[in-house]
C-alpha cells in the first residue's frame, strides 16, 4: 500500500547522510524531499548526491524533490588573536573596519552595510543572540557599543541586526555561481536566505525564471511586515526559525509560525516548518517530549512539510530522525481531531475565481459523497493540485501531470502524490480511464470507490480549473 500520510519530510543531505546507502535508508523511512545546502559542501559533493537521489527515485518510481537552500548573506565578526574573549556585562566593546586581529576592547566587522544602516540605541546580537551589543555611537568605519548581555565570543560568529533592514541583496555573488550551478543540475526549488522585503524575490525570480520554484525563508522582521506580497511572490515559504528566533523576541516566534502557516494555506502556497524540530536527535536515538510536541504542533496547524536539518545532515540518527518525524505525523493524522481541525480551518472566502470554487467543490463533494478514495487533480502547472492541497481533504490528491518537473516539485506540498502521463487523450473518456487506472494500479482506490476529478480544459492549458466530475469505480 502506498505511504498514506498528507504531511510531508524534508530532510537535509550532510555528512550524516551522503552515501547511497543512508539516502536509501532515509527514502525508505518517509522522507519526500532532500534539501541541499549550499553554505556547506563543494558543487562536485553536491553533484554526487544529486545524482545518487535522482537515480534511487528512478529506482523506485517516486518523484522526490530536491531542493537547493542558498547560503545568503553571512554576517560575521573577524578574528580575535587568541580565538576568542569573553565580554562582561556593562563593558565598552567596539567593532570597526580595520584589518586586524581582535581583543578584549574590539573586534573586526568586514561589513559596510551595517555601518551604514545602524544608528544609536539598535541592537546587534553575536552568536546566535547570546551576546547583545546596544550602539552607542557610531560612523562610517565605527560602532561603539555596550554590552547588555555578555559572554564568549570566538572568532567569526554570526551577527544579527533585529528591525534594521540592510542595504543588500539577498543573493550574494557565491548565490549567483550556486544558482547557475544548481539550474543546470536541475533542482526543483531553490531555497533564498535572506529575505528582507519582497524585491529580493522578484530579483531572484529575474535570475532564475521558470527553470526552479522559489522558496522565501522568512528569517527577518522586516519580511513579516511584507508577509503578503512575499507569499504572493513566492511558490512556497519556510518559516526559518532559526535566525527568527534570534531577530524576533522568542515568544513571539510560535505567534508568527502560525500566522505564517495560516497565510499561506490561504494562497495555496506550500509552507515548511523548519529548524530544531527534534533537535536533541543529534546525538540521542529519541526526542525529547516537548520536540515530539512540536513536530505535532506544525502537523495540526495543517503544514505541508517539516524539515529535519542538522538531525539528517550531521547527527548521529539521520534515519531514525526521519522515522520518528513519520511516526509522529501518522499519529496526528490518525487523529480524529486532526481533520476536524483542517475542516475548520478551511478559509472559504478565498473563492475568487472559476479555479478557486471548483477545488473547494471537490472538498466539499469528498466530504458528502460515500466511499470516495482520492481527489485526481490533471494539472501542467501544479496550480490545480496547489488550491485542492489548501483545502486540506480527507482524501490522497493524486497529480497527474504531463511535466516530470512538475511532478517532481509537487513532492512538499500537502497530501500529494504525483504520477507522469502524457496527455493523449481523444475523448473525456479516456480521461476518467486513465484516472482510474492510476488510482487503482497506486493502491489509492479499489472497485465499489469513487474517485473526483479536476482539471483545466482544454488540457495542457495552464493557469486554469474548470472542471470537476465524480467517477464510480465499478466492482467486477
Amino acid at each position: 500500500m502506498p505511504q498514506k500520510t498528507k504531511t510531508n519530510i524534508l530532510a537535509t543531505i550532510g555528512p550524516s547522510s551522503a552515501s547511497r546507502e543512508i539516502i536509501e535508508k532515509l527514502i525508505d523511512a518517509g522522507a519526500d524531499a532532500f534539501r541541499f545546502n549550499f553554505s556547506h559542501g563543494t558543487h562536485e559533493e553536491h553533484k554526487e548526491r544529486y545524482n545518487i537521489v535522482r537515480k534511487l527515485s528512478e529506482e523506485k518510481g517516486l518523484h522526490i524533490t530536491l531542493i537547493a537552500d542558498m547560503q545568503g548573506p553571512k554576517l560575521r565578526v573577524g578574528i580575535f588573536k587568541d580565538g576568542e574573549i569573553f565580554l562582561k556585562d556593562g563593558q565598552k566593546f567596539l567593532l570597526d573596519m580595520e584589518d586586524k586581529e581582535g581583543d578584549e576592547t574590539r573586534v573586526t566587522l568586514p561589513h559596510p552595510e551595517i555601518f551604514k544602516a545602524v544608528k544609536p540605541k539598535d541592537v546587534l546580537l553575536l552568536n546566535d543572540g547570546n551576546i547583545r551589543l546596544k550602539v552607542e555611537k557610531c560612523d562610517s568605519k565605527h560602532i561603539w557599543t555596550k554590552v547588555m548581555v555578555g559572554g564568549k565570543l570566538s572568532s567569526h560568529k554570526g551577527v544579527n541586526l533585529p528591525n534594521i533592514t540592510l542595504p543588500i541583496s539577498a543573493i550574494t555573488k557565491k548565490d549567483e555561481d550556486d544558482l547557475k550551478f544548481a539550474l543546470k543540475l536541475g533542482f526543483d526549488w531553490i531555497s533564498l536566505s535572506f529575505v528582507q522585503k519582497a524585491d529580493d524575490v522578484r530579483t531572484a525570480r529575474k535570475l532564475i525564471g521558470d527553470k526552479a520554484w522559489i522558496i522565501s525563508k522568512l528569517e527577518k522582521p522586516s519580511a513579516i511586515d511584507e508577509l503578503e506580497e512575499i507569499i504572493e511572490l513566492s511558490d512556497g515559504i519556510m518559516v526559518a526559525r532559526g535566525d527568527l528566533g534570534v531577530e524576533c523576541p522568542l515568544p513571539t516566534v510560535p505567534v508568527l509560525q502560525k500566522r505564517i502557516v495560516s497565510a499561506c494555506r490561504r494562497k495555496g502556497k506550500p509552507v515548511i516548518i523548519a529548524t530544531q524540530m527534534l533537535e536533541s536527535m543529534i546525538n540521542n536515538p529519541s526526542p525529547t517530549r516537548a520536540e515530539a510536541s512540536d513536530v505535532a504542533t506544525a502537523v495540526y496547524d495543517g503544514a505541508d512539510t517539516v524539515m529535519l536539518s542538522a538531525e539528517s545532515a550531521a547527527g548521529k540518527y539521520p534515519v531514525e530522525a526521519v522515522k520518528m518525524m513519520r511516526d509522529i505525523i501518522t499519529q496526528v493524522e490518525a487523529d480524529p481531531l486532526f481533520y476536524q481541525l483542517m475542516e475548520r480551518s478551511r478559509q472559504h472566502k478565498c473563492c475568487v475565481g472559476e479555479s478557486d470554487s471548483i477545488t473547494v467543490a471537490a472538498s466539499d463533494i469528498a466530504a458528502s459523497l460515500q466511499n470516495v478514495a482520492a481527489i485526481v487533480t490533471y494539472t501542467s502547472s501544479g496550480l490545480t493540485t496547489f488550491l485542492t492541497a489548501r483545502e486540506r481533504p480527507n482524501l490522497p490528491i493524486l497529480a497527474i501531470t504531463p511535466d516530470i518537473e512538475v511532478a517532481r516539485r509537487l513532492g512538499i506540498v500537502w497530501g500529494a502524490k504525483s504520477f507522469v502521463n502524457k496527455p493523449t487523450f481523444s475523448s473525456f473518456d479516456k480521461i476518467e480511464d486513465t484516472a482510474v487506472k492510476i488510482a487503482l494500479e497506486s493502491g489509492y482506490a479499489k472497485p465499489g470507490d469513487h474517485i473526483i476529478i479536476t482539471a483545466g480544459f482544454p488540457l495542457g492549458k495552464k493557469g486554469r480549473t474548470n472542471m470537476l466530475h465524480t467517477v464510480y469505480i465499478p466492482k467486477k
